[in-house]
């Protein structure tokens, strides 16, 4: 399993039906939302197998402008190789 950042834009008009959409999934503890703030976006971090395994909690009106981004966590013996070849 990998991580993944997912970001997940709708309209304003969209709101309610995205949070529903995501709740029905079973995912609305995952999401945080920026709609408060004027940022119609729900963004959540979680496992999956792959990126298109993860883009499947957004909502299917959403998923063309969705962002899956695939996170990694850096060892320190990573960074120490990375310095040295740098």
């Amino acid at each position: 399993m990998a991580s993944f950042l997912i970001e997940s834009p709708h309209t304003k008009d969209d709101c309610v039906k995205a949070i529903q959409y995501v709740h029905a999934a079973g995912y609305l503890t995952h999401f945080h939302w920026g709609c408060k703030s004027g940022d119609h976006t729900g963004y959540a971090i979680l496992d999956a197998k792959d990126k298109a395994e993860a883009l499947m909690v957004v909502p299917t009106m959403g998923r063309p402008r969705a962002r899956v981004i695939e996170l990694t966590q850096f060892t320190p013996a990573e960074i120490k190789a990375m310095h040295d070849k740098g």
